[in-house]
């Protein structure tokens, strides 16, 4: 029988005509499809100004830079994440400080960020976890003058009380790698929310120099001003990712449908007890990004992957803690016992959700998933 997949990046078609355009062009950096691309993400989510990067990496350390991070400044963030915050965080000199998430959300906590802050805490590091934000009203209310910088990789199309994800703090960043919902293979975007970042954005995203001042016509030579890198992403990336954009609301409907259908058809596995579903609380818009189950132990989740590998279904789980990886422990320094991340990081797997998947597939997912929820139920302990 044929393997259901984990993950297959989702062409619309449009893709490589687009990338054809881009090199009769010339490949010019910073061409027609950068500026539609930023346009559009500016636009679409009411950024002051979206610069389009190589990676959602390099989109996380240029917003490091801009927040000011130098050594031994300090950065709050949610243990249960990916690592590239923690090393944009790294790669400043500053110190990552590990804190625990909400159980609801798998999000950070923002009653862990007062024990957490000391004379050294610059910024706060919000990660959406699987399109589903941060409570934000009471993160911002938290961070009474830090710096807040949303990790918003999961998040395009996804919002928070009538707000895009990204937006609400002075910076945000998404990610285009081949796992995301809108993907150009590797690619990313800074948003830059807070208008006294807006000129310093744009020298730091243009290796240090003001050259976008002398190409808007506004100086007559251009130099180095400043620190900066090589952020921007390259016109062939960006004319991929235009093609995914133009069918960014399609796709992430696809997405939303297996989500939804996921969602109903475990309410029986919640109910009784055997798996947790995901939650999305009031005034949240999520985009489908992904869909968990978490099991009621460590040995009942891997049990639970290996009943899925044998019938042919290909799972994943999300993440080793930051504070107990051997550079969080080398690098970072950890508030609370962080009992929630602990927890859940060790029950919780993921379940296959792209564009491409068909119904029958989808079905066949939950099928498998309510049989080994039920046949795991021993392996609690």
């Amino acid at each position: 029988m044929r393997e259901v997949l984990f993950n297959q990046p989702f062409q619309v078609g449009t893709e490589l005509g687009y990338v054809g355009e881009a090199v009769a062009a010339g490949l010019r950096s910073g061409g027609p499809f950068t500026r539609r691309c930023e346009s559009w993400l500016a636009e679409t989510t009411g950024a002051e100004r979206a610069l389009l990067s190589h990676s959602g990496t390099g989109a996380l350390e240029a917003a490091m830079i801009l927040a000011g991070l130098g050594p031994g400044d300090e950065a709050i963030m949610p243990s249960f994440a990916y690592p590239t915050m923690a090393t944009a965080v790294v790669r400043q000199g500053a110190i990552p400080v590990f804190v625990d998430v909400d159980p609801r959300t798998l999000n950070l906590d923002p009653h862990q960020v007062a024990a957490a802050r000391g004379p050294r805490t610059k910024a706060i590091v919000a990660v959406h976890y699987g399109g589903v934000g941060c409570e934000m009203d009471e993160l911002l209310a938290a961070a009474q003058g830090l710096v807040v910088i949303e990790d918003a990789a999961h998040c395009l199309l996804a919002g928070y009380r009538d707000r895009s994800l990204g937006t609400l703090g002075s910076l945000g960043t998404f990610s285009f790698h081949h796992t995301k919902n809108i993907s150009s293979g590797e690619g990313g975007a800074l948003l830059v929310n807070d208008p006294a970042l807006l000129e310093r954005a744009e020298v730091v995203w243009e290796k240090g120099t003001n050259r976008m001042r002398f190409e808007r016509g506004e100086i007559d030579h251009y130099t180095w001003v400043d620190i900066g890198s090589s952020f921007a992403a390259g016109e062939l990336t960006a004319a991929y990712l235009w093609g995914q954009l133009e069918a960014a609301e399609e796709i992430t409907r696809r997405r939303l449908a297996i989500w939804q259908r996921y969602h109903e058809a475990f309410a029986e596995l919640e109910g009784s007890g055997l798996a947790q579903r995901p939650e999305v609380p009031p005034g949240h818009v999520h985009n489908g990004h992904l869909y968990y189950l978490i099991l009621p132990s460590a040995p009942a989740r891997d049990a639970f992957i290996a009943a899925m590998r044998a019938a042919g279904i290909a799972t994943s789980f999300h993440y080793v803690p930051l504070h107990s990886s051997p550079a969080g422990r080398r690098y970072g320094r950890t508030v609370g016992d962080l009992a929630q991340t602990e927890k859940l990081s060790r029950r919780l797997v993921r379940l296959p959700l792209w564009p491409g998947l068909d119904s029958q597939s989808v079905e066949r997912v939950i099928d498998a998933a309510l049989a080994a929820a039920s046949d795991v139920t021993g392996s609690r302990a």
